[in-house]
């Protein structure tokens, strides 16, 4: 086997002496040889390809959220996500913060107020909600737990005037009865019991469909396991949970949050009234997808 210098090597892949010793100490040019301190490589060595070049494109909803995120993408469904569904999750549990207050909270990490007061928990809880979404998307591939749904939920209050109540759980189930629209939950006692079986009952189930999703979020928001938040929490967990089995996620806009309540409360009777609304508003997220030229 004839070899030939570091120079040559250089000139024939038309790249710097130093790549191509950066190459041989990286052991990625097969059969070269260091004697002393020069490089000897054989003629017919293959140039390595770029560790970039071989990058793949990502391909589902899943992993491009992931990709903008990681990389800090402004503008693009990352971005938008991120707004829509932290406006308007926190809007249906009464922030008064407006769309534009969100987004400039998002991109500018700061707000400007005219003429007006604004709530600190407001502002906390939708940067909390930020990090929330960030966590669903770095998690969507696991399986569902109690452990990633108490951190949710601590995420989301950590910092905000209920973190500082001595009766109120930032991060663990609640303390004390509540009722959501009129309707008893489960009581503090029963709560980690029934969120067991919950989870053992969806995780069980190899492939999840739309219904199965939609079935969680009603058994979830049945037993309110938190004492506040558990509505936002919910949400956040049905838009992983369709990232994760590959369906199409939705945000409840503030026009539909009365159907959705309906759907709730008939889930046992009636299954078409969530479902609609859940359907209405994912067609809303396909337009977005169209918009950035996503396949779904």
């Amino acid at each position: 086997m004839r070899y030939v210098s570091v120079a040559e090597i250089a000139k024939k892949w038309n790249i710097s002496e130093r790549s191509v010793r950066n190459y041989c100490a990286h052991g990625r040019v097969n059969g070269a040889l260091l004697a002393g301190k020069t490089w000897k490589i054989p003629e017919n060595a293959d140039k390595p390809e770029r560790s970039n070049k071989k990058k793949e494109q990502p391909i589902t909803l899943l992993e491009i959220l992931q990709e903008q995120k990681t990389d800090q993408y402004s503008g693009g469904i990352y971005h938008k996500t991120q707004i829509e569904l932290t406006y308007n999750s926190n809007h249906i549990e009464g922030s008064r913060l407006t769309h534009d207050q969100t987004r400039y909270i998002f991109e500018t990490n700061t707000i400007g107020v005219e003429n007006g007061v604004l709530n600190v928990d407001d502002v906390i809880e939708t940067a909390n909600h930020f990090r929330c979404i960030d966590m669903i998307i770095d998690h969507a591939k696991a399986a569902l737990t109690e452990k990633f749904i108490k951190e949710l939920h601590l995420v989301l209050k950590n910092g905000t005037s209920d973190s500082r109540k001595d009766w109120f759980a930032v991060g663990d189930y609640k303390k004390l009865p509540n009722e959501v629209g009129g309707r008893d939950t489960a009581l503090p006692e029963e709560v980690a019991d029934k969120m067991k079986a919950l989870l053992t009952e969806y995780n069980a189930k190899e492939a999840k469909t739309f219904e199965d999703i939609l079935d969680f979020h009603v058994k979830f928001e049945r037993i309110h396991p938190f004492q506040d938040g558990n509505g936002r929490v919910g949400r956040l967990i049905m838009f992983m949970e369709c990232l994760k089995y590959n369906v199409v996620p939705f945000i409840i806009e503030d026009n539909l949050k009365m159907f959705y309540y309906r759907g709730l409360k008939e889930w046992d009777d009636e299954k078409g009234y969530l479902t609609d609304t859940c359907l209405t508003a994912q067609d809303k997220y396909k337009v977005y997808l169209d918009y950035f030229r996503i396949m779904y």
